[in-house]
């Protein structure tokens, strides 16, 4: 029988936490190894937007690999990372309330890796093209492989993260705790908070800015039309 959220106490529900970070770390610490054979492949990938780079200090490349490799290791063990999340949370929900977990679960894997995706494919290539074109006979660009995977990390997990919003905003309007009427009117605060976590993941110019937020507000748009379907003005919500 599964345990319910009235029933546990506060060392209970630190216990199920632990046991659930046990496990997402065992999981990606055994997925790192895995990366790690094939570190010269992943970095040779990463780095295709730029070419060659450089390193300043004599630990940079042995710290650059290892830090990739758990870096891939979590981007293998995002299923069972986010399954470890979902149920978690779903302890704190009524029984009527679990089977959307069943729904919305996949597809916090298949937005994560979305917005990784958009971040390598299309953000990264552009952000590097437009600030590279600054360049000159004065100013030559000499990279490090530090600060690039540095930037290229921050930004396909940013995109990863964020593009998980829509999906949090309609799993909260199915269980009753937010509705479209409320999306509507907290607009204007999203957009403001859309454009502000743009300007954190991404590089210091407006043009990428407006690449990752872009979407980010088509996607909020799109969860206000999700919402309205999915919302049930009757469903009581777990205020327990």
């Amino acid at each position: 029988m599964k345990r319910r959220a009235e029933t546990l106490s506060f060392y209970d529900h630190m216990d199920e936490l632990r046991g659930r970070l046990i496990k997402s770390f065992l999981s990606m610490g055994l997925f790192s190894i895995i990366a790690y054979q094939y570190k010269d492949r992943l970095l040779a990938f990463l780095i295709k937007p730029v070419g060659a780079l450089v390193f300043t200090s004599p630990s940079d490349a042995f710290v650059i690999q290892l830090g990739l490799s758990l870096f891939a290791g979590f981007l293998m063990a995002l299923p069972i990372i986010l399954y470890q999340v979902w149920k978690f949370v779903e302890i704190a929900l009524k029984e009527q309330e679990r089977k959307f977990i069943r729904i919305f679960a996949p597809f916090s894997v298949v937005l994560f890796l979305a917005g990784v995706c958009f971040a390598y494919y299309v953000v990264v290539p552009f952000s590097m093209k437009f600030l590279l074109s600054f360049a000159n006979e004065w100013l030559v660009p000499m990279i490090t492989v530090k600060n690039y995977l540095s930037f290229v990390v921050t930004m396909v997990f940013g995109c990863g993260v964020t593009f998980e919003f829509p999906l949090v905003i309609m799993f909260l309007t199915k269980i009753g705790i937010a509705s479209p009427q409320f999306l509507i009117q907290k607009r204007r605060h999203a957009i403001v908070l859309i454009f502000i976590v743009s300007a954190i993941i991404t590089p210091p110019d407006v043009i990428t800015m407006w690449i990752v937020a872009i979407p980010l507000l088509i996607l909020y748009e799109v969860s206000i039309i999700a919402a309205k379907a999915l919302y049930q003005p009757d469903f009581v919500p777990n205020n327990s």
